[in-house]
């Protein structure tokens, strides 16, 4: 596995078969676990095309295990940055973390995708709103 973040909030590894471990400590860990964990699920259920697809979450260990949605990003445009998390609002989700630290460049189809929800919130009206 490589070590790609190692904060006082998570630890995130990547597997060499191409898996994303992210696990949450420090502050809040609970509450930050259970809300990326709520978020990736809702994304998933609306078809967003352009976040990582939860595969595994363990709420004893708070730990989540995701698709990888391609390498980090170093530099990104400020508009383009802003374009790119707008497009998570039609899909009832604000990321409330928009930095380039959370972009990341999906080369299989030159996809800037978005990642890291734990503090992304639901925007009115799609907090208990079922996948149409």
């Amino acid at each position: 596995m490589l070590k790609v973040k190692d904060t006082l909030r998570a630890t995130v590894n990547l597997t060499f078969d191409g898996r994303v471990m992210k696990v949450y400590h420090g502050p809040n860990a609970r509450a930050r676990f259970e809300n990326e964990v709520r978020i990736l699920r809702h994304l998933e259920a609306r078809g967003c095309g352009f976040v990582p697809r939860l595969l595994e979450a363990d709420p004893a260990q708070l730990r989540i295990v995701t698709t990888n949605c391609g390498t980090r990003v170093e530099h990104l445009d400020a508009e383009r940055a802003r374009e790119l998390f707008a497009e998570l609002e039609p899909y009832g989700v604000r990321h409330d973390d928009p930095d380039v630290r959370n972009v990341t460049y999906r080369q299989s189809d030159g996809r800037f995708c978005v990642i890291d929800f734990e503090l992304a919130t639901f925007l009115p009206g799609f907090e208990q709103t079922p996948p149409s």
